[in-house]
């Protein structure tokens, strides 16, 4: 599906159910044109943020309180106290709660955690999320996987989102692992781009949306080409592209 065809806008249906635009983007703590990326992120419109790599040190939740400022967006969970994954939201959301996961640490690789909440669109479309940031190294990554698809499970919700930076592309064994349980969006609906990574000359899809059955996906990819994100502001605000998907939570 081209760029230039029309995502779905955010919205509340009759029957309950909510589409929703979920946004995934690894942000490099911040360390690039923070202006770009807050431009990149409010003009995908998003309702919830995955975020990997948020600031984690000197006023990290400032720093954090600022983007989502910029992109018309609140700070859900996450930061610092989930080792870097980080969940922003849009005014439609009513939060249920959050929990922020640290996961065991291997000695000498860095410590990995998840941001994750339960969120509620209108009156009855709920769904889990969990933002992650796998490891470097294959054997903690499959790991890794395993542990983020018991705690999207144990959020108790019918419905789920995981969206991230998983370190390696589809053909990898954690990757494998979590698109087995859940619907790989890209996958299931292309749109706009496919690779993520490097910003410069993007070959390879490391960052992926994932959501459970039973949710719709409509589109899923790279927003290059959308209106309102231009090229030169993906070159300045990170190393990495961000992934947009428009997904139909049901109603529960």
């Amino acid at each position: 599906m081209s760029v230039n065809q029309t995502l779905p806008n955010s919205r509340t249906n009759p029957d309950g159910s909510a589409v929703v635009r979920v946004l995934s983007y690894n942000i490099r703590s911040m360390r690039d044109d923070e202006d770009a990326l807050a431009r990149v992120i409010k003009a995908t419109d998003p309702d919830l943020v995955f975020v990997q790599e948020a600031p984690r040190f000197f006023r990290w939740r400032k720093h954090a309180a600022r983007l989502a400022a910029k992109a018309d967006l609140l700070v859900l969970t996450g930061g610092a106290t989930a080792a870097g994954p980080l969940l922003l939201c849009s005014l439609r959301a009513t939060v249920e709660r959050t929990e922020d996961v640290l996961l065991p640490l291997s000695p000498g690789l860095p410590r990995r955690g998840f941001a994750t909440a339960v969120v509620r669109f209108g009156a009855a479309a709920r769904v889990g999320a969990v933002s992650c940031h796998l490891s470097l190294a294959p054997v903690e990554r499959r790991a890794q996987a395993g542990m983020l698809l018991d705690r999207l499970a144990g959020l108790g919700t019918p419905y789920a989102i995981a969206a991230g930076d998983l370190n390696e592309e589809p053909d990898g064994a954690g990757f494998r692992l979590v698109a087995a349980d859940l619907q790989d969006c890209w996958s299931a609906a292309p749109w706009g781009g496919e690779h993520t990574f490097p910003q410069s000359a993007p070959r390879k899809r490391i960052d992926a949306v994932f959501a459970s059955r039973g949710v719709e996906v409509h589109a899923c990819g790279v927003p290059s080409g959308l209106a309102g994100v231009s090229p030169r502001d993906l070159a300045a605000a990170s190393d990495h592209l961000p992934v947009l998907a428009a997904l139909t939570i049901p109603a529960s």
